[in-house]
């Protein structure tokens, strides 16, 4: 009998150790994958927030709203750079977009500043997924009452004004 003294591994143990490590993979990709999409909708809602605190403190200074991003950054420094690039703003996979005027009830305030370039009564921003069911699921959307609303309908969609609490359409807690 003739006893072998090959070390290394044969073409079975290594086939078995590949697919435990695809087992283990399609198992956690589908966690990573969610947990990402909570990322972004947790970015798009801090988004949200930031963008009413900025229509808050501009509208202190011009007696009414912006009616755009890129305003509040040359008023007054309100809003961050990362949201006041060329309208609309891509942000960690959602379109964020500051409408101005869309309430009924918003019209031009006169007698302002001149650095707050014609602010308006009221306005209107949405966070809307770039590509629904991988980089969010939500569409988020706030006016000057300062409250988010989220729109859980597919596909992801902005909620539409005024506010109505529906089937798919609820203010975030």
């Amino acid at each position: 009998m003739k006893i072998r003294n090959q070390k290394g591994f044969t073409l079975i143990e290594l086939l078995i150790v590949v697919a435990i490590i695809g087992i283990i993979a399609a198992i956690a990709v589908p966690g990573l994958l969610r947990a990402r999409i909570s990322g972004n909708e947790a970015s798009a809602i801090g988004s949200m927030r930031a963008i009413n605190t900025a229509q808050q403190n501009y509208s202190q200074l011009c007696n009414g709203y912006s009616t755009t991003l890129q305003n509040l950054k040359t008023a007054g420094n309100y809003l961050s750079p990362d949201l006041t690039g060329a309208a609309p703003v891509n942000k960690s996979g959602y379109r964020i977009a500051d409408v101005a005027g869309v309430t009924p009830a918003a019209a031009a305030v006169g007698g302002a500043p001149a650095v707050c370039g014609g602010p308006v009564t009221g306005y209107y921003a949405t966070a809307i997924p770039l590509s629904a069911g991988s980089t969010g699921i939500r569409a988020f959307a706030t006016d000057e009452q300062g409250t988010i609303w989220q729109n859980n309908a597919v596909p992801a969609v902005a909620p539409a004004e005024p506010f109505t609490t529906s089937l798919n359409t609820t203010p975030i807690q």
